[in-house]
């Protein structure tokens, strides 16, 4: 393998360097893409050249861009095939890569981009495969069961993409990757993603990559980005410890990380208590729910997350102020994932750690690994910060759930037209909108929200009456 490191803090080049279409140019622009992130620019001239690529960069810094516009400069819009397969660890992150190649993908005409996952029926997969796709997007356990059904033909793919592959090993997937790459014709393109490398890596390379490059960012955060702090604290104290720091830092959104199921039902329940916008993802929770929760945190719905590392694992927020470690996790490369999450590419958060006297121990090891001196504050310092008192910290946005989504064509431009031409609210007011295959979400501005609801309520979309409702945080 020829492995080019490139420093996190690199000078990044501009798209247009690339042999790229003037459309995808283009698009790009007007997605707010002005330059490239360092592993862009390290690792797009080598996969637009047709490499194979094991490419090392942590969430959030802009793998998935990196890849998609490999993978669509290798397709074939008129050949109503699977071309390209990408591979992700969970659900969440597979729907967050679909909805970013989406996104790059309109400087095409039709391209399809169908998502295959666990947790959601078979009979509409196999109805949309039977329809066509030009590129998938699924998790290892639900794309064996299409192959082994014979409803995915891999024949016409030339890219496979493994996203977060280090977390896929994590999982127990090597079995079912080898034997879904050996499904793929040689003569492919083979993309690795990882944000760390362990020894699974080489040995899934060895066993299906061709002479592949390797790219590597020398950081894993850069530095000054993410700002540590520990508060020690007892085991009674220690769920009202985070609406201390909460009322003091006031983060807009704030992810704060559990070591049990139990642990996050029971912080969910202080923190509505005292009034703070809260929701818990775990893995009791069904499909749906935690789909809602995903969407409402995303687009600044709600002021806190709390989730186990498993429920979290592919998660990628952007604008994440803060994480917070409930419970200090006894292993420092869940540490590093977790506070990972907050300062993504040009943005700086905080990392707070709650650790009792039984937990030092895990601290001591973190800080060996990360080789870094823990910064101790004592929850004394915690005062509401500039607040005046009682006023309680409350996200910027709420959820309009519309019944009907994909199913019934809609699309998020369907939507802002409504909201915006036909009812007369400004663009700046309404955030995201995330259509899923039966619900569309749009984000609005707190203040306009029932307005919003009770308008969009007797209003039509797409020329049909629908039905809404608002989502609690």
């Amino acid at each position: 393998m020829n492995a080019i490191a490139t420093p996190t803090g690199a000078n990044s080049a501009s798209f247009a360097s690339l042999p790229l279409p003037p459309a995808t140019l283009e698009n790009l622009q007007q997605l707010g893409y002005s330059a490239m992130t360092p592993i862009q620019a390290a690792s797009l001239p080598l996969a637009l050249a047709g490499h194979d690529l094991i490419a090392q960069a942590r969430t959030g810094s802009g793998k998935t861009a990196a890849f998609a516009l490999a993978l669509l400069a290798n397709l074939n819009p008129r050949r109503f095939a699977v071309q390209a397969l990408v591979l992700c660890p969970t659900r969440e992150l597979a729907d967050q890569v679909t909805q970013e190649v989406r996104r790059l993908a309109r400087a095409e005409d039709h391209v399809k981009v169908l998502t295959l996952c666990g947790g959601a029926t078979m009979r509409p997969q196999l109805a949309s495969l039977g329809h066509g796709a030009h590129i998938v997007v699924g998790t290892p356990g639900r794309l064996m069961d299409h192959l082994e059904r014979g409803s995915l033909n891999l024949e016409a793919l030339n890219t496979l993409v493994l996203d977060e592959a280090d977390r896929m090993l994590d999982m127990g997937f090597f079995d079912d990757i080898a034997t879904i790459a050996k499904q793929c014709p040689k003569q492919r393109q083979t993309l690795l993603f990882s944000a760390t490398y362990p020894d699974g890596i080489a040995k899934l390379a060895a066993a299906f990559m061709r002479e592949p490059k390797e790219v590597k960012l020398l950081a894993a955060h850069a530095a000054g980005k993410i700002r540590q702090l520990f508060f020690e604290v007892k085991e009674s104290e220690r769920l009202h410890a985070v609406s201390l720091l909460l009322n003091h830092y006031r983060p807009v959104s704030t992810l704060a990380f559990c070591n049990t199921r139990q642990q996050c039902r029971d912080l969910v329940q202080v923190l509505r208590a005292q009034g703070f916008a809260a929701l818990e993802l775990h893995g009791e929770l069904e499909q749906r729910e935690r789909d809602q929760v995903l969407v409402q945190f995303a687009n600044r719905s709600a002021s806190v997350l709390v989730a186990t590392d498993i429920a979290a694992r592919g998660l990628d927020i952007a604008q994440l102020e803060a994480v917070i470690n409930v419970d200090v996790t006894p292993d420092p490369a869940t540490h590093t994932h977790r506070i990972g999450r907050t300062g993504r590419v040009d943005e700086e958060g905080w990392a707070f750690s709650l650790a009792s006297v039984d937990e030092m121990g895990s601290v001591g090891k973190i800080e060996q690994a990360g080789g870094f001196t823990s910064v101790w504050k004592p929850l004394a310092e915690l005062k509401p910060d500039g607040a005046e008192p009682g006023q309680r910290l409350r996200p910027p946005m709420q959820t309009i759930q519309i019944l009907g989504g994909r199913k019934e064509k809609i699309r998020p431009g369907d939507v802002l037209g409504a909201l915006t031409k036909d009812l007369g609210f400004a663009g700046a007011q309404i955030g995201k909108i995330n259509v899923n295959e039966f619900s569309t979400y749009v984000a609005v501005e707190r203040g306009i929200a029932q307005d919003v609801l009770r308008k969009l309520s007797a209003a039509k979309v797409k020329g049909r009456s629908v039905k809404v409702r608002l989502l609690e945080g």
